[in-house]
Order: structure tokens, then sequence, then C-alpha cells
């Protein structure tokens, strides 16, 4: 660096110059001045100052050729792990190879890892535009083409009616009674349509194409062995990867509250502060954005959903409610009453992989759990829809979304905003929760006071909704000497919640009360967030991240809500049109 370079003073000093006359007795200007006005004249320091220039030079002039090299050296290390790994799994261990744990789950995990590499790096790269000029483009076409044609519409609609028809009648030949069911999935269409706020603007697209999904997911997840234990595997990664929240919050609240006890506020709760900063941090690197935008573009294209509605309905599946609108939260506030009527549906509709084991405990089959999600995923999108259709221009689909504006410096920065910002996300929870709890308390006290007077003092909302149930029980596929004990769970899951329904019911399983094919139709029904107490934790995450929409949440809860039971029936009347007699379990 040249000395008279190095001479050169900036404002700062200049000013300091200036007053250093007036702040002569303290010494203030003078040592600033000195500061400022410093030269290296040491051999060492000298060379230290070149050699530091010199490095960053070299740094900006070979960053491309230094990242090349950093990438063959991570790439090295991970590969000699995959084979250090194998070397002793083949030497040492005794396990099977499994592709959900141990050395198999590594297979799987650096195969869908290294396929997509490949796919961005190298295929997309190099044979993306020829691939999307003379194929996509061509096959595009001829398919906007061909479906302006009526005629063809109504052949490629009749030809899958007329598939899903002879499916149906060669897999319950043996047993016809399986097609009940099918009555109870109707009717509930059926009400849809006839409850409807805008009939006329229903986009039948979306309808049908969410439920012809979610058939094709019962289709693959209950009736194939390999996809339910494809999709279990995944859950509980997921699963196991929330539950390290449960770690940071037994650190602050003690062992005794968070894994003995299991007090919901500080073992449940506190897991949002961790998302909430996962969320942040990827957002911040621009990986949750990608996601979106992809999984949109393709959801859309079959369903013709927005990416918030896309992203909703697929991260339902493995988190709860309040942790999956984190997904979504930049675009909370410029969402339409009808995209946030999908959100709620299908938050109350799916249930979160955190609590899965709560259930499995009580009895209920894990893989069906997980199944139930799954299918709730599409038909959400379908009732949803249906009950509620799009009328106003939508701000979040792939061609018109808005990209977040990234306010943090850094990834610390955006974890730190990320975790303080759980607080007030909680802190509605939890006053939503003690408000709804305490209010269908104060019902079921009216309910008891009123039923007493005429000799009956057990009346009360659960034993109301019990008997309302029952000819829904026996349309979903319940022999009808069963329907009033699962219509008394589905009450039961209904104004109280899902962890005491499924607690009834394993109680109603020890006794030999149910039947294998009500305890099926059961677990799919109750699987979902549907009861007071979730629609008070949901508004409350919403106003929350998006004050703007409280009065919007507040006009559409009570049919988000029957939405979500109605996503709930429908994917039990599914389950047990496919699941066949005998193979619950």
């Amino acid at each position: 660096m040249a000395p008279e370079n190095v001479r050169k003073r900036s404002s700062v000093a200049n000013s300091i110059e200036m007053g250093g006359a007036d702040k002569k007795e303290n010494g203030v200007g003078n040592i600033a001045h000195e500061i400022l006005d410093y030269e290296p004249t040491g051999w060492f320091e000298v060379t230290m100052m070149k050699t530091g220039n010199s490095l960053d030079g070299f740094i900006k002039k070979n960053s491309s050729a230094m990242k090349t090299i950093m990438i063959f050296v991570f790439n090295g290390l991970v590969i000699g792990f995959f084979f250090a790994c194998m070397y002793y799994w083949m030497t040492y261990s005794s396990d099977p190879l499994e592709l959900c744990y141990g050395f198999g789950s590594l297979i799987a995990f650096l195969s869908i890892i290294y396929f997509f590499v490949i796919y961005f790096l190298v295929v997309k790269k190099f044979f993306g535009e020829w691939f999307e000029r003379t194929i996509w483009t061509k096959v595009d076409n001829m398919s906007s083409y061909l479906w302006k044609i009526i005629l063809f519409r109504w052949v490629f609609c009749l030809a899958i009616l007329a598939a899903i028809a002879f499916f149906l009648y060669w897999d319950t030949k043996d047993a016809p009674e399986r097609l009940i069911s099918l009555l109870g999935l109707s009717l509930l269409l059926v009400m849809g349509f006839v409850f409807s706020k805008h009939p006329g603007r229903i986009k039948w697209r979306s309808v049908t194409m969410g439920l012809l999904i979610q058939f094709l997911f019962g289709v693959i997840f209950i009736r194939w062995d390999t996809g339910r234990y494809a999709l279990q595997c995944f859950s509980n990664k997921v699963a196991t990867f929330l539950s390290y929240g449960v770690e940071g919050a037994g650190f602050v609240f003690g062992d005794l509250l968070v894994k003995q006890e299991q007090v919901f506020a500080f073992s449940t709760l506190p897991v949002i502060f961790f998302f909430s900063m996962l969320v942040e941090v990827l957002f911040f690197w621009g990986a949750l954005q990608w996601f979106c935008l992809k999984l949109g573009r393709l959801l859309q294209v079959a369903t013709g959903t927005t990416v918030c509605e896309s992203v909703i309905a697929v991260g339902n599946v493995f988190l709860g409610m309040t942790e999956s609108i984190l997904l979504i939260k930049p675009y909370l506030s410029v969402l339409t009453a009808s995209e946030l009527h999908v959100v709620m549906s299908s938050g109350f509709a799916t249930v979160s992989g955190t609590i899965l084991a709560a259930y499995i405990g009580f009895g209920a089959e894990p893989a069906h759990l997980v199944t139930a999600s799954v299918m709730s995923a599409p038909a959400a999108v379908c009732f949803a829809k249906l009950l509620l259709p799009e009328t106003k221009r939508s701000l979040t689909t792939v061609d018109n979304i808005q990209p977040v504006e990234i306010k943090d410096q850094s990834a610390l920065a955006a974890a730190t905003r990320g975790a303080t910002q759980g607080t007030a996300l909680v802190l509605n929870i939890i006053a939503n929760l003690v408000a709804f709890v305490s209010f269908i308390a104060f019902v079921n006290g009216v309910l008891g006071y009123c039923g007493g007077l005429l000799g009956n003092p057990d009346i009360n909302l659960e034993w109301i909704f019990g008997k309302i149930f029952i000819p829904l029980s026996w349309m979903m596929g319940v022999p009808w000497e069963e329907c009033e004990l699962v219509g008394s769970l589905i009450g039961l899951k209904t104004v109280v919640n899902e962890f005491v329904a499924y607690q009834r019911m394993g109680e109603m399983k020890e006794a030999g009360l149910l039947s294998p094919r009500a305890e099926l139709i059961a677990t799919y029904a109750l699987c979902g967030f549907t009861n007071p107490s979730s629609a008070g934790i949901l508004i409350g995450a919403i106003s929350a991240m998006a004050p703007n929409q409280t009065e919007t949440l507040s006009g559409m809860a009570v049919r988000a809500f029957f939405a979500g039971c109605g996503i709930c029936f429908m994917t039990a009347c599914i389950a047990g049109i496919l699941m066949p007699v005998g193979s619950f379990g």
C-alpha cells in the first residue's frame, strides 16, 4: 500500500482533529488523530499488509476454482465416510439392511441427495433446454389442445371413472358390504356442494383432482405394504427431528414437566421455538422459497391450487398445524379468504407427526395414522375448495408470487429472530386454548344441569354428538351394532380432542367392543385436529403472524371446522372401501 494512501484521513478523523484543541485536556482528539494517522514502518507490518491484500486478490480471482476444489474435497469426504460405513457394516455389524435404519438409511439418504445434485447440475444444466424445447413443449401443447376438445375431456373422465369402477368391482366382489362406505363418500360430497358459499364458482378441476389423488394415495399406502412402510419411515424421521426441540425444553423447564409428566405447555409448545428458528434460517438461505416454488408449480399443474395451498397441504402430512403455517408465514397477510380456508381446513384434518406416539400408546395402528394424514392432504384441497371456492385474484400463484424481503444480515440473526418470534405465537396458543376448553366445560355444565332436572345429569355435548353421528358412522361402513360406539368416539373427538377419543378407543379395543373394521374406520375418522381447542390454537397462531386477517379468520372458522370434519370422514370412507376384511394391522 502506498504511503500517501495510508496517510489519507477520513471525515471522522478530520472532525476529531478540528475538535482536538478543545479536548486537549483529556487527549481524546490527539489519540484519535494519532491512531488514524498511523502508518506501518516496520518490515513485518508492511509485509503482513501486503500479504493480506495479495490473499484477498487471489481469492477473488480464483473463487470459481476454489469452489470447485471445495466441492471435490467435500464429496471425497462423503464418499470416504460411505465406504467406511459399508466396511463396518459388512465386517462387524449383524443388522439386516433396512432402508429406514442404520446403513440402509444412509444409502437411501445419499441416493436422494445425489439424484437431485446430478439432475440439477448435470441433466438440467446440459439437457434441460433441449428437453423443454423438443419434448416438453410439444407434449404440453398437445395436451392443452386435446383438453380444449369437450369430447376428449368427457372420454378421459369417463375412462378414469370406468377404471375406478372396475377396480372396486373386482376388489369388493367377495365383500360387497365395503361399498357402503362409497355411499358415505357420495353424501359428504353432495353436502359440500349444497353448503358451498359460491356453488357457481366451484373449480371442479381442483375438486376432482384432489379426490383422485386421495384415492391413489389410498391404493398406494393402504393396499401396498411397501408404500405404507416407506411413508411410516419418513414420518418417523420427521418426528425424530422435531423431538430435538423437546431436549431444549427439558434443559430449560426440567425433565419432570417435559418428559415425565409431559405437560402440554412445556413438552409440546416449545417445539414451536425450535421449528420457528429453523424456518427463518431456511428462508435466509433461500432454500424454503425454492422448495415452495418447485412444489407449488408441481401441484398447481395437477390441482390448480396456489403455492401456499400446495405447501400447506403437503406440510400438514408430517407437521402440526402450528408448525406448518410457519412454512408460509411471510405470505399469510396477503392470502385470500379461500386460501385461508384451505390452510385452516388442512390443519384441522391432519395431525402432527410429533404426537403420533401418544396415539400409538393408546392402541392405534401407526401405519394407519400416517396413511390418514397423507390421504387427508389432497382431500383438504378437494373439500375446502368445494365449500369455499376462490372468487378473488390470488397473490401467491407461481406466476405472480412476490419474493420475500430478507432483512437479516446473517443466519445467526435469522435464527435468533425466529426463536424470539415464537414467543408471541406460543402465548396466543395458550390463551386461546384456555378460553376454548373453559367454554366447552361451561356448556357441558349447563347441559348437565338441564339434564339433571329431567332425570339425566349425564347429558353433555359428547353424548349429543354421539347420537347425531350414528347414521354417519353407518354410511362410513361401520357395522350397525357398533355405530353408537364409533359415533360416541367421533363426538368425543369433536367436542374435547382426539387424545381423549383415541384413549377411549383403546379401552373399547381392550374390552373387545370394536370389530377390526369398526376400529379401522374409527382410526381414520379420529385422525384430525377438529376440536374447539385446536380451533383456538390455529386462530391464535395465524392472528399472531397476520393480524390483518383476524376478521377474515373469525368469519370462516366454523366453516373450516366442519370442512376439517368432512375431510376426516372422507378419508375414513375411502379407507373403508379399500381395506380388505381381516387385513387390519
